[in-house]
């Protein structure tokens, strides 16, 4: 996921629920999350309904400043998910780590 426009049009075209991670290659808490939260049996089940995507900003590009700027964040780690309809569910926005324990606190407010 590059551009605001190839996110909106996923997120419009998903038909379920949407997890935008945020990512970079050089965000010890982003890999964090892959290995203690996203490879959780019990979350990796909680989330098959969903269409999960991956803002990797690794590369600092002008397009990946000008989507986190978009969600008005200053970088990775951070999740974003959206309804069936494309709405953020603001409620469930995650900025940092969080173990998986948490993480499945925050899925089911995000009607996951």
């Amino acid at each position: 996921m590059k551009s605001s426009e190839e996110l909106d049009a996923a997120v419009r075209n998903a038909g379920r629920p949407v997890m935008l991670d945020f990512y970079a290659d050089w965000c010890v808490s982003c890999k964090e999350m892959e290995r203690f939260t996203f490879s959780d049996a019990a979350v990796q089940q909680r989330l098959s309904g969903a269409l999960l995507l991956r803002a990797d900003v690794t590369a600092n590009s002008v397009q990946d400043r000008g989507l986190l700027r978009r969600f008005h964040l200053f970088g990775p780690p951070a999740t974003i998910f959206f309804d069936r309809g494309g709405r953020e569910i603001g409620a469930a926005r995650l900025v940092g780590f969080q173990n998986s324990a948490r993480f499945l606190e925050t899925l089911q407010s995000a009607g996951l």
